[in-house]
């Protein structure tokens, strides 16, 4: 028997020769069956090959003494083969005369085992795939359970981070996650996706609808795997290499997405690598935007695109003033809004889709959802003024924007969406349209400015002297701190945030400040006296970081220092009163 042709196949078919009593027996075995269960064995008997109109096959050459068999034909990887059932109470004759004659196999077994194999196949399937993760990988879920508990035991600060809610963890750990759906609904490069492009369709019409949006002005694309690669998708689609962008310096508190160049001169972000980038800063003084030199350098640099929006920027932006300058230089007005995306959807900070082209976003931080990003786009005619102004495309009087940037982020950046993402983030979506999100914006609001205050009464340094929205940049040089050491001394004591790069009075970049957020605490149910005792775990934490910074103490050290226990036991005390979204603690 050729078995030459079995290379194709899933299947393989084991021989194994007993010298006990001169037998032999063989297995098929499945490439996807579970190793480590046992795989059964049935006898082999000798048969004489006869020819056959349809070929050749295999017959019993030696009855056994007294006994009778029901032979059927069979095929394994496509040659035939007669299987020889023993009825009930037989046992097997003399194995070694059958194996004296040369010939072809027959599989001698019991009446069940054809179907004892393939349920135990099933079995191996049942048994790998619905396995709970702490069943499936102990490890991994035991490092997943000391998150939990440390999220849960923590006070969470960092401006960037929130807890989402039981639906949104649902769909992200859901079955969608088995869809492969490159292109846009409609059109798909696979089949199969009439589900998945309606998850999409709403996800992208709960996105207009959350931001009080109008389809025929207003596309969507929610694709994106994150902010930076919805604003790379941006550049990509409507720039060319080497093009001109400009966006807020990051030590001023712009993100290196925008483009970025260490103080050396090496380039940071994909931004600055494919593309030209300068950036505009903020008065050293008093930590707002120079609108004046921000003008007078755009006039000069003449961007493609001019971006307002940034990651630690606690004031409003005047978006009238943008929308004048990107006018006069001829570029697309671009919004990045990330941290701010959940307060203007909830209409507690002023809205950039007014004056702005193309707005992008994260969908977690504020908006409360799935690690993502998202784009709009206008669409549409442009007004008569600005058709004239900005020099994009053609020319003409309408906006080229969709299919640019469809294009951008698939084929050209991306591959398929994260479905689950889109529909936990359509989930998300329809929450930040009801009146209970506008509320949590609005408590979120209360204490970003309830902490500020309460730092401000302990002679803390805010920079801008406070906050217009979710977040409050610390500056800690009075204190005699860096970033870096209060950053390390709050995370023994269980409370995180960031360090971040601050302007000192002389206009040069100094790591010596904290950024602050409220979003995740305010999401666990925190108000505003909630935020007035953070405030003082928060400056306690300074006290004891600039004690062991002057003593030089080691981290090893900080971990059993005795101030910083107890200001731990504190801080557990508190943050265990709350409850984490979504989760059993």
């Amino acid at each position: 028997m050729d078995l030459s042709q079995s290379q194709s196949s899933n299947l393989s078919l084991g021989l194994n020769a007993h010298r006990s009593d001169d037998t032999v027996s063989f297995q098929i075995d499945s490439n996807g069956r579970d190793r480590c269960k046992s795989v059964p064995t049935f006898p082999l008997q000798l048969m004489d090959p006869t020819a056959t109109d349809d070929g050749e096959k295999y017959e019993v050459v030696e009855e056994e003494e007294g006994g009778s068999a029901d032979v059927e034909e069979f095929r394994i990887l496509g040659h035939s083969m007669c299987l020889k059932r023993r009825r009930d109470g037989e046992v097997s004759s003399n194995s070694s005369n059958s194996m004296s004659k040369r010939g072809g196999f027959s599989s001698v077994t019991s009446g069940g085992s054809s179907d004892q194999s393939l349920e135990t196949r099933r079995k191996a399937v049942r048994a790998w795939g619905n396995q709970p993760l702490c069943v499936a990988d102990p490890d991994v879920f035991g490092i997943m359970e000391k998150e939990k508990e440390r999220q849960y035991k923590g006070i969470e600060l960092i401006a960037s981070e929130n807890f989402v809610c039981q639906a949104v963890m649902e769909a992200l750990g859901s079955h969608l996650t088995n869809k492969y759906s490159e292109g846009m609904p409609g059109a798909r490069y696979y089949g199969g996706n009439e589900y998945i492009d309606e998850i999409e369709n709403l996800c992208k019409d709960r996105a207009l609808v959350a931001f009080g949006l109008d389809s025929e002005n207003w596309g969507v694309n929610v694709q994106p795997y994150s902010c930076t690669s919805a604003n790379f998708a941006v550049y990509t689609g409507l720039l060319l290499p080497g093009d001109r962008i400009m966006g807020l310096d990051t030590p001023s508190g712009g993100n290196t997405s925008h483009g970025y160049y260490t103080p050396n001169g090496r380039k940071v972000s994909g931004a600055s690598i494919f593309f030209e980038s300068l950036p505009y800063k903020v008065n050293p003084q008093t930590g707002i935007v120079d609108y004046d030199k921000l003008e007078e350098r755009a006039l000069d640099f003449r961007p493609k695109i001019l971006i307002c929006g940034g990651s630690s920027y606690p004031r409003e932006w005047d978006y009238v003033r943008f929308r004048q300058i990107a006018d006069k230089c001829g570029s697309v007005l671009m919004c990045d809004m990330a941290q701010i995306s959940g307060l203007i959807a909830a209409k507690e900070c002023v809205s950039p889709f007014e004056y702005c082209d193309i707005v992008t976003s994260t969908t977690h931080k504020s908006l409360r959802g799935p690690r993502g990003g998202i784009i709009f786009y206008r669409k549409g005619s442009k007004p008569k003024k600005r058709a004239l102004l900005l020099s994009q495309g053609d020319g003409s009087d309408k906006y080229d924007f969709e299919e640019k940037i469809n294009f951008a982020v698939f084929p050209s950046l991306q591959g398929g969406p994260h479905n689950n993402h889109i529909a936990a983030l359509a989930i998300a979506l329809k929450q930040v349209a009801t009146p209970e999100y506008k509320a949590y914006m609005q408590q979120v609001k209360k204490n970003a400015q309830a902490l500020a205050a309460a730092l401000l009464k302990r002679n803390c340094r805010l920079v801008t002297g406070g906050t217009d929205n979710h977040l409050l940049l610390w500056d800690l040089r009075n204190l005699g701190l860096t970033g870096k050491s209060f950053e390390k001394v709050c995370e023994i004591c269980h409370i995180t945030l960031n360090k971040i790069a601050i302007f000192d009075d002389n206009g040069m970049i100094t790591p010596g400040g904290v950024r602050i957020g409220t979003p995740a605490m305010t999401s666990r149910g925190c108000l505003e006296s909630d935020f007035e005792t953070m405030a003082d775990f928060l400056f306690r934490a300074a006290q004891i970081g600039n004690l062991v910074q002057r003593q030089k103490t080691s981290l090893k050290g900080l971990q059993s220092n005795k101030d910083i226990v107890e200001l731990r036991t504190r801080v557990e005390n508190f943050a265990t009163q709350f409850a984490l979204p979504g989760l059993d603690v």
